[in-house]
């Protein structure tokens, strides 16, 4: 991608309204742009990571088995009155009324629509299990919306729901996605722990929460000390097997929300204790019977018995990580983005666009590099050299290959890793071979 022909608005100083350093980098390099209060437009750059971060999630969920479908924003307020559940949001939902006065709202969450599919279709044990997940945006009218994308009003999220047509099998449900969350977000480049977690307004008798580690963060969480250094798994899971013995690796240790945790394991219980912030990016509920036996979505058991279904529901906030990304990966002058979702891997910093050889080195190697099927970003702008190497640490690609008449007078450029500043002197040749190696 040629910069030049790039939307990317970026900004020269820190915007006034933003209090945290994910907001404020997100808007200073152009990401999003605020449309009314705790609502975002998504520009060019903003949305090539939000789109890799959505891929990401979409084939882990693929590859445990669940299918993907799309649900609606507005819901009818029907199926939430008979659940029970239509005021547990309070003024946090948005309801309105169409032109022939019946009640809707904009969805907050899609456990009621989703069990309305599910008894519409599924009669029989046999079907079962079955999970359903859709990507779709969200409305809650926070209070206080606030920290950009961190706690907007509408936002992004994948929702997953499992149907089991007994406890046990419900729990293996349950088990398979909690090893999906530690899967995707690794391959986002990230460690997310499981921590126990309240239910709140979802319910249920089993939840988790998976939170990044950060000091900016909003939650209070307290950890054993080991569970931050633990290994996690192979990326080569058989969502086939049973995976509770895997599932016991990272729940045999202590981590709990504020609103989970025991002070007296604190003060006295379990040693290397401690306490940290951190931002939720996901969270896993098991309500069991909690949906369907009000709505009764019920299967045919193996005795020809109608029973409600047992469920679970799976949420991953996929525009709040954006954001939550940053918070964990920034420095001083900007972001530093995890390779696996960096919106390119290389930027091409042309210190002199109009010099003749710094134009054609730039060029030619550009060429070079996008004929591999390398993802490159050319900064081939008209601004000065400072302009160029700020808006680069900003937007925090993994590599800046920096060309300027200096160094092809010396015949040596420079290639910088954002991540730890490290600057290498290259020959043109060892640069080629360099970025032939890649792939």
């Amino acid at each position: 991608m040629l910069l030049s022909k790039f939307f990317i608005p970026i900004l020269k100083e820190n915007p006034k309204e933003a209090e945290i350093i994910s907001h404020i980098y997100m808007l200073r390099s152009g990401m999003i742009q605020l449309s009314a209060s705790g609502i975002y437009s998504w520009l060019p750059l903003g949305k090539i990571v939000l789109e890799k971060i959505t891929e990401i999630c979409r084939q882990e969920m693929l590859k445990a088995g669940a299918n993907e479908i799309l649900m609606p924003t507005i819901q009818p307020a029907e199926i939430w009155k008979e659940s029970g559940r239509y005021d547990d949001y309070g003024k946090e939902m948005l309801r309105i009324k169409d032109r022939n006065n019946r009640d809707l709202l904009y969805g907050p969450t899609n456990e009621e629509l989703v069990t309305e599919i599910f008894r519409t279709h599924v009669k029989s044990y046999k079907e079962l299990p079955l999970n359903l997940f859709h990507i779709q945006w969200k409305f809650r009218d926070e209070l206080r919306p606030r920290f950009g994308v961190m706690r907007g009003r509408e936002f992004l999220m994948k929702d997953a729901y499992s149907f089991d047509n007994d406890y046990k099998s419900s729990i293996n449900s349950y088990n398979k996605m909690f090893i999906a969350y530690i899967q995707l977000f690794k391959k986002m480049g990230l460690k997310a722990v499981p921590m126990k977690a309240d239910t709140g307004p979802i319910g249920g008798d089993l939840s988790h929460e998976f939170i990044i580690i950060a000091d900016t963060g909003e939650s209070v969480v307290y950890i054993e000390k080991e569970l931050l250094n633990f290994n996690i798994s192979s990326l080569n899971v058989n969502y086939d097997d049973n995976l509770q013995d895997e599932v016991n690796k990272y729940t045999s240790f202590y981590a709990a929300t504020e609103e989970k945790h025991n002070m007296n394991k604190f003060d006295n219980k379990i040693n290397n204790l401690i306490k940290k912030r951190g931002i939720e990016v996901g969270h896993i509920f098991h309500f069991g019977q909690k949906y369907s036996m009000p709505m009764k979505a019920t299967i045919s058991d193996k005795e020809g018995k109608n029973i409600p279904v047992f469920m679970g529901s799976y949420g991953v906030g996929l525009s709040r990580l954006v954001g939550a990304v940053i918070e964990a990966n920034h420095d001083q002058n900007g972001i530093i983005w995890p390779k696996e979702i960096s919106p390119w891997d290389y930027n091409i910093i042309n210190l002199k666009s109009g010099d003749v050889n710094c134009d054609n080195i730039c060029l030619k190697l550009y060429n070079i590099m996008k004929n591999k099927g390398l993802n490159i970003l050319y900064d081939d702008t008209d601004e000065r050299a400072g302009v160029k190497l700020a808006r680069a640490d900003l937007i925090g690609l993994p590599y800046q290959i920096i060309i300027g008449p200096k160094g092809i007078k010396e015949q040596s450029y420079d290639i910088k890793c954002r991540k730890s500043g490290d600057i290498s002197k290259l020959s043109y040749n060892e640069l080629l071979n360099l970025v032939q190696t890649k792939k």
